[in-house]
């Protein structure tokens, strides 16, 4: 009986005359579409304003990807920094080799700084992109898939992952599909808020916190089943305590938060058209403006009618 399995694609670049279309980019170009695109509803659902998710998305995305290779390149120096290898290709992002810990991290920094130019709470907006964020990191991974790494260890199942590239140390073969089993469980992941903050309306950063916890429970599982080379500690890979950190500490800001700060934002986002000494707004001082040219043009038609009445009695004395 012939094994059934999940084929992976001969090449993850294709050419456009002299382009490279590079699937792993793809995928992570149309994640950050995706997230941008359902955080903007959710943000407008929650009273914020039709385009700030994706003004703070600017200054997050380049952050955040700068952060996820960072990590990547830190945790794994070894495969660019020891004998054999050439440097540069840290900065070759297209090949792989995005850390989710410091996309997220450094990531939020950069939305501070845009949240912050705002004048938005960056809680409130991350509560927002959060379950966006799932289902990004859902369709991103399957730019592994195109760079055939990310697998797990070997198996029979009907859909066995078939590894065909013998480069940079893989053996070809049938392995678990690591990188569609974390894709289907941030799916999950980004169903779970959704449903979470319409049941409890989860405010002040609690529904980006459930996401990271509960993402941090799959990646936990998934890691372990991984067979790509890693650092180990007390016999578990770097990300598995990675995850178990990032897991309490997920759990405690929502503990505390739901304690110190209970229900939802009530406004996510200033009203801009106002300014900060209750004056007029802009439509108003423009009306304003538009109404002083009339009301002078009346007042000298007024003066003019009270010169004529004037000078009708000397008028007609002389006639």
């Amino acid at each position: 009986m012939e094994l059934a399995y999940i084929p992976s694609p001969s090449h993850g670049v294709y050419h456009l005359g002299p382009i490279p279309l590079r699937g792993y980019a793809f995928c992570i170009i149309i994640g950050v579409f995706v997230a941008v695109w359902l955080g903007n509803k959710r943000w407008v659902a929650r009273g914020g304003k039709v385009g700030t998710v994706a003004d703070i998305a600017v200054w997050a995305v380049p952050f955040g990807l700068v952060g996820g290779r960072l990590y990547h390149v830190i945790t794994d120096y070894e495969l660019y920094f020891s004998e054999g290898r050439d440097w540069v290709d840290a900065f070759k992002v297209w090949q792989g080799g995005l850390g989710i810990w410091g996309a997220i991290a450094l990531g939020a920094v950069g939305a501070w700084i845009g949240c912050r130019r705002r004048g938005i709470p960056l809680p409130a907006w991350a509560d927002a992109l959060a379950p966006g964020i799932a289902f990004a990191q859902a369709i991103g991974r399957w730019g592994n898939w195109f760079n055939q790494e990310l697998y797990g260890r070997e198996t029979h199942l009907p859909w066995a992952l078939h590894i065909t590239s013998s480069t940079d140390g893989r053996v070809p073969g049938y392995y678990h599909p690591t990188f569609l089993y974390e894709s289907l469980w941030c799916v999950g992941v980004g169903f779970l808020v959704i449903w979470a903050d319409r049941r409890f309306k989860l405010g002040h950063g609690r529904a980006f916190a459930l996401y990271v916890a509960s993402y941090c429970v799959g990646r936990g599982w998934i890691e372990y089943m991984r067979v790509d080379d890693a650092h180990h500690f007390l016999g578990l890979r770097l990300n598995d305590w990675t995850a178990m950190i990032v897991f309490l500490l997920a759990v405690l800001y929502f503990v505390i938060s739901a304690k110190k700060r209970p229900g939802r934002e009530e406004v996510v986002e200033p009203d801009t058209d106002t300014d900060a000494s209750g004056g007029e707004t802009d439509g108003d001082s423009a009306a304003a403006s538009e109404e002083e040219p009339k009301a002078e043009a009346e007042d000298d038609a007024v003066e003019a009618t009270e010169d004529v009445k004037e000078d009708e009695p000397e008028s007609a004395k002389k006639s």
